[in-house]
């Protein structure tokens, strides 16, 4: 029999999970509309017209390492903004010692992040759209080509600027040696209190015993008070501290996995494209090629004595591109058996059909691909902040809020972004989505309440069915990728 306050356990922990889940639901809809208003035939003319330069299998890994460039890149820029202002809130004191000030270190941070990781992936959505519609295929080659070489020294370059930034606001950051240094002052004033104090004693031979109990208690009760302060500010400044040390193992492994993650998918990109370039995009030896590379990069990671969180995201954002480009040429050869029946179609027709539809599914699929990557990484984010002690409730709830508030925000300007951007703002916001169903999952399996834990799944779960489409088993993968990034402990 359930006890009111496992009662109540249960309904906050199904209130928190509901929350989680509905707000990852409700994205899907948005996504799902933007992907079919990108799908129409005047959108896939460049990728129907450039599917015979690169060739089916070019151009499934182009798209998926198009979209998840984008998802990756979103969510890294999204969390060093979000590190850059909780920084600048420790190394600054700005934070202070109390729980308000803190909370409000969280809300800063949550708000930069998420404004960060949309208008970033809006901004990338935009030019990746501008640049396939006036360079085609070849053209994004080029660009994400550039792209990955230029991230290695960018990360040097960003480590330099916050070792500077750093430097800077601890120099500029005099409250703590300011506040020791009155700790001191008081401490010596009440010591020469107490000194004088006993040499008039002394000098009184013992007379005045009542002034002298009261000027002891006073005294007293003035050292106690100065030994909590003291007590308050040491733990106040290794709290801020370990802060700091977090923020910046945070940065370095973004910043690092931005650097790195994408190696591996480009380079899979680039070789199947190149065959493609060169008249070989239908030729099955360009499918024996993919596969031997994509084995022996994946083994190469794999056997890595120094294993990383980077190491992890590249090898699956190379497995998901070969997934997609498997999904692309699939997607033609279902037109190729359609042939073989008796139909009145001719060859030109047969291979308009092939492009189309190979189009729309190397879309569709990549888009879906960078749905699940910005899930699972915002889930990364959101399970380390509670067990990080940012707080639960405020983790999955601020999360929730913030999505919303963006989400009706890239509708607004929609107009303005066009459909790359809409569906790169809207894929940010899917990542903000995440950090708040990661929290929950982290919730649900870190907390000691079988009650709460119990109620936050079941929050989940229905969660999802009211505000999604009954899409069991996306639902369902969502869900399980969610968990199990917001278990990985990669800090």
């Amino acid at each position: 029999m359930m006890t009111k306050k496992k009662m109540k356990e249960a309904a906050i922990g199904f209130a928190l999970g509901a929350v989680g889940g509905s707000i990852m639901a409700a994205i899907d809809e948005p996504v799902d509309s933007t992907l079919a208003a990108m799908t129409t035939t005047s959108q896939l003319k460049p990728l129907i017209e450039d599917i015979r330069t690169v060739g089916a299998l070019g151009l499934g890994t182009l798209m998926g390492a198009s979209a998840l460039t984008i998802a990756m890149t979103s969510v890294v820029a999204g969390v060093v903004l979000a590190a850059v202002v909780a920084s600048l809130f420790v190394t600054t004191r700005n934070c202070g010692a109390s729980q308000t000030n803190y909370a409000n270190l969280w809300v800063n941070a949550g708000l930069a992040g998420a404004l960060g990781t949309t208008v970033s992936g809006g901004t990338l959505g935009f030019f990746i759209e501008t640049i396939v519609n006036n360079f085609g295929m070849t053209g994004l080659l080029f660009a994400l080509c550039i792209f990955s070489v230029l991230k290695p020294p960018l990360r040097f370059v960003f480590n330099i600027l916050w070792q500077q930034g750093e430097a800077c606001c601890t120099q500029t950051s005099t409250v703590w040696d300011t506040e020791r240094k009155e700790l001191e002052i008081s401490d010596l004033e009440q010591r020469e209190r107490v000194a004088v104090q006993i040499e008039e004693r002394i000098l009184n031979n013992g007379r005045s015993a009542t002034k002298d109990i009261t000027s002891w208690t006073t005294e007293r009760k003035l050292r106690e008070e100065l030994e909590r302060k003291k007590m308050e500010a040491e733990e106040a400044e290794v709290k801020q501290r370990s802060l700091q040390d977090w923020i910046k193992t945070v940065m370095i492994k973004y910043v690092d996995f931005l650097a790195f993650s994408g190696i591996p998918m480009t380079v899979v990109a680039v070789v199947t494209s190149l065959f493609g370039l060169f008249g070989y995009g239908g030729h099955y030896s360009v499918f024996i090629v993919l596969v031997a590379l994509v084995a022996i990069i994946g083994y190469l990671i794999l056997k890595s004595s120094d294993f990383k969180f980077w190491m992890l995201i590249g090898c699956m954002g190379m497995l998901a591109t070969f997934v997609i480009a498997m999904l692309t040429v699939q997607a033609g050869d279902e037109i190729m058996n359609q042939k073989r029946q008796p139909q009145d179609v001719n060859s030109d027709s047969i291979i308009e059909r092939m492009s189309d539809l190979s189009s729309r599914e190397a879309l569709k699929t990549a888009i879906i691909a960078a749905k699940l990557c910005q899930l699972s990484l915002g889930a990364a984010v959101g399970g380390p902040l509670v067990r990080h002690a940012a707080g639960e409730g405020k983790v999955i709830i601020g999360a929730a809020i913030i999505s919303v508030v963006l989400l009706a925000g890239v509708e607004i300007l929609s107009p303005a972004l066009g459909k790359g951007g809409k569906a790169g703002a809207l894929l940010g916001v899917v990542g903000t989505s995440g950090v708040s169903i990661g929290a929950v999952a982290a919730m649900a399996a870190e907390c000691t309440s079988w009650p709460r834990t119990l109620g936050a799944v079941a929050g989940v779960i229905i969660g999802t069915l009211v505000m999604g489409d009954l899409h069991f088993v996306l639902i369902g993968v969502q869900l399980f990728v969610a968990y199990v990034f917001a278990m990985t402990n990669t800090f």
